[in-house]
């Protein structure tokens, strides 16, 4: 007999017995009707019961019998748990869809509703797929017949498998990057903060490791965002590949990794992790069919020299990374307090610079360059100075690189474009004789969509032309240079504006380089002109760089000549302009309005 049987006809029963009382058995004809009609009634009622429980596509309906054998399982049961009726029909709920670690207390609870009347609470569970897979689900039970022989236990399921889809994915999202799927900051840190209590537990070290992917932007430009991630996926691949699976790794943000190895001691496996870390990164990234050769520079802190928190190795790591960076590509740097008391230093640096700009002290010095036969002022080189209200003054070579590395430099070069020409319109105007004073260009600046128009609109604004103002850049900002840059270079040239190559001989200085520059002068460093005397070698340096730049047409500048000794030889090796000490110094503008008035002469040792 079914469930379904069961309960109807123990329902047909009490409902003949309410009608045999309100009738006499005269009637029992009448009873006889009265009862087709109630059945038929049941019937009807039990149809549209039937379906409405297969209309339900998420409602999973089963119904099992005292010894909890299935005796109902709607379409639904069937697609959620993956057994047909035919193949669910009597067999016991236990063994059907219940997980072995949940079998025992599933059977104690049935028999405890139907012996003690304790109902089953609904609640959510996590059930058995026919495939052996979990099944999420709400779990609602009804009981029939309750105190009877026959009871009968419904178990109505709403399945939850999307809602739990959508929470882990949730849950994932907040915890991992969705790229490499790595650990996010926050997962991160909680994890180092367990290891770093572990290793404490244990007297050992931690080494963490801040990755700084070089130049990735350019990565971007170059093969399209979705060719980065690529590369991005592959270096993590990598990365697994020569860390342990106690190591904890991290992608902080578009470009940056970081790795956690606990239990290492500094002495012993240092050396080996970098090399590690170094040897993903040895073989070039073959991305959309070609070859990219990446690197990057590594910052590392220890545990607990370097900090006792995940927040405090992260940071330090990070401040050694930073350092690492100003090494050039691919550079190694350790943190150390002095390290982040210099960073410190530099960061409120920055800040006092921005201030600068707003509270005028900043000035530009002038250094003239000189004939170097005749000894008479050919040009001015205007050079940046800073001096703060209170305190000594601060180098360029302190403030200039650290403008370099923040968009200060920009706001720094329109000042120097505009103070330069505000300054030449002045001495224009007051009939001093002058010829061209040259600026000079960082690479960021020419990082800049806009630079050669801010510059050409700066000279326009004042009535200026090539003859007035030129530009000094180094050779290695020309070899780094795109095509953006050298088309803007190649226009003033062509404008005729004077190019100078800067500190030549001091960057890639491969002299072949200079025929595809669009410059007209070689600035040969001072540090050539200070050993030459002495030095064979560096005088051989000289003598090459002023014939080659004579023979491809190009003037030739030598700076930091000091002394007798060096002008002599310099004159010797047909040099055109000089720039020293030996004949001016750098000088404010109201000394320099003086030497141009002819008030102070060039002469050695006065204008000192």
């Amino acid at each position: 007999m079914s469930g379904h049987d069961f309960v109807f006809r123990r329902w047909l029963v009490r409902r003949w017995q309410q009608l045999r009382a309100r009738w006499p058995d005269t009637h029992s004809g009448n009873v006889r009707d009265d009862i087709e009609l109630v059945r038929r009634q049941y019937l009807e009622s039990e149809q549209r019961f039937r379906a409405l429980l297969e209309s339900l596509p998420r409602v999973a309906v089963q119904g099992y019998d005292r010894e909890r054998c299935v005796i109902y399982w709607n379409e639904a049961s069937a697609r959620l748990y993956g057994y047909s009726a035919a193949e669910a029909q009597g067999q016991p709920l236990e063994k059907l869809i219940i997980p072995a670690s949940m079998r025992e207390s599933v059977v104690q609870a049935h028999q405890a509703w139907v012996r003690k009347g304790i109902e089953i609470p609904a609640e959510e569970l996590e059930l058995q797929h026919k495939s052996g897979g979990p099944v999420p689900v709400f779990s609602h039970h009804v009981m029939l017949g309750e105190h009877t022989e026959n009871p009968l236990m419904f178990c109505v399921d709403v399945d939850l498998s999307d809602q739990k889809q959508a929470y882990r994915e949730l849950d994932f999202a907040t915890r991992f990057d969705a790229l490499t799927r790595l650990p996010n900051r926050q997962t991160f840190e909680a994890q180092l903060d367990e290891a770093i209590a572990h290793c404490r537990r244990q007297d050992a070290g931690i080494v963490l490791v801040y990755l700084d992917i070089d130049d990735f932007v350019a990565v971007n430009d170059a093969l399209g965002y979705e060719q980065g991630d690529r590369l991005l996926i592959e270096l993590t691949r990598r990365l697994h590949k020569v860390t342990r699976a106690s190591d904890i790794m991290s992608r902080l943000s578009g470009d940056e990794f970081v790795i956690a190895f606990p239990m290492s001691r500094r002495k012993e496996v240092l050396l080996q992790l970098i090399h590690k870390i170094e040897q993903a990164l040895h073989s070039p990234f073959l991305v959309d069919g070609s070859r990219h050769q990446v690197t990057a520079c590594l910052g590392i802190s220890f545990y607990p020299e370097n900090g006792e928190t995940a927040r405090e190795l992260i940071r330090n790591a990070d401040v050694a990374k930073n350092r690492a960076k100003l090494d050039g590509p691919g550079s190694v740097w350790f943190y150390d307090q002095q390290l982040h008391d210099q960073l410190l230093h530099q960061h409120r640096l920055v800040d006092r610079l921005a201030n600068a700009l707003d509270s005028g002290e900043l000035s530009l010095h002038y250094q003239p360059q000189v004939s170097a036969a005749s000894g008479r002022i050919d040009n001015l080189e205007a050079l940046l100075r800073w001096q703060p209200a209170e305190g000594p003054p601060i180098s360029p070579a302190e403030f200039i690189p650290l403008a370099e590395r923040s968009d200060l430099i920009h706001r720094l070069g329109d000042w120097v474009m505009e103070t330069a020409c505000q300054q030449r319109v002045l001495w224009r105007d007051a009939g001093l004789a002058i010829g061209r004073i040259d600026i000079n260009f960082s690479g960021r600046q020419m990082s800049r969509p806009d630079v050669f128009q801010r510059f050409e609109d700066c000279l326009a604004r004042h009535g200026l032309g090539p003859q007035d103002i030129g530009l000094e850049l180094t050779e290695n900002v020309l070899i780094e240079a795109d095509d953006r840059i050298l088309r803007g270079l190649r226009r003033l040239h062509d404008l005729g504006f004077r190019i100078a190559i800067d500190d030549f001989g001091t960057g890639y200085s491969s002299l072949s380089y200079l025929k595809h520059f669009p410059v007209t002068a070689l600035k040969i460093d001072r540090t050539f002109v200070r050993d030459a005397p002495d030095q064979p070698k560096d005088r051989a340096i000289m003598e090459a760089a002023i014939f080659i730049g004579h023979r491809l047409g190009l003037e030739v500048v030598a700076e930091g000549v000091e002394n007798r000794e060096q002008l002599a030889l310099i004159r010797e090796m047909r040099c055109d302009l000089v720039q020293g000490f030996y004949f001016f110094r750098p000088m404010p503008t109201v000394e320099m309005e003086r030497v141009l008035g002819g008030l102070v002469t060039g002469d050695p040792g006065i204008s000192g």
